[in-house]
């Protein structure tokens, strides 16, 4: 049965709420996976946020490879689980002020504890880095070009260092 809380954090000057569904899979214990979430905001708003004013929400869902699946066919053609989708609520420029809610991102289960075991990396380290992934998503950033992902790829691996977490690219 799926399970969710909300909260609200401040995330450098401004609050961001958070509403977490855990819909589906085997994830750690949700209070970790909120602690999760809000460290990786956080990280993320201070490495690339500080232009950004307001309040917003975002929603993160806990899933598995069936329902991302199913979302990854509908939403981009593409027939087949993946880690980690965004689906923004609004477009964005960058700066000025936050739209009232940022959008979805939403994780695979098997995927990501997949991964994780993969490359030798804790399970909340790389729920952390798709977590700051799919918010950089939402706030803009993309990777379709070769200066695109170089540009997404340093503010992650900067928003991760203010976590500790080591470079996922090294």
């Amino acid at each position: 049965m799926p399970t969710g809380t909300s909260s609200t954090t401040t995330v450098l000057s401004h609050p961001l709420d958070i509403d977490l569904l855990v819909e589906a899979g085997t994830w750690p214990e949700e209070e970790v996976l909120q602690h999760l979430v809000e460290r990786a905001a956080g990280a993320t708003f201070a490495e690339i946020g500080a232009a950004w004013s307001g309040t917003s929400e975002l929603s993160v869902v806990f899933s598995n490879d069936d329902s991302i699946r199913e979302l990854n066919a509908g939403w981009r053609g593409k027939d087949k689980p993946t880690n980690v989708l965004s689906f923004p609520a609004f477009p964005i420029s960058g700066g000025g002020s936050l739209p009232p809610m940022l959008g979805d991102i939403v994780l695979a289960a098997e995927t990501v504890s997949r991964e994780a075991e993969l490359e030798q990396k804790s399970i909340e380290n790389h729920i952390s880095h798709l977590v700051i992934h799919g918010l950089l998503h939402l706030l803009g950033y993309d990777h379709e070009t070769d200066a695109e992902a170089e540009e997404m790829e340093a503010a992650e691996r900067a928003a991760l260092a203010r976590l500790a977490i080591p470079d996922p690219y090294a």
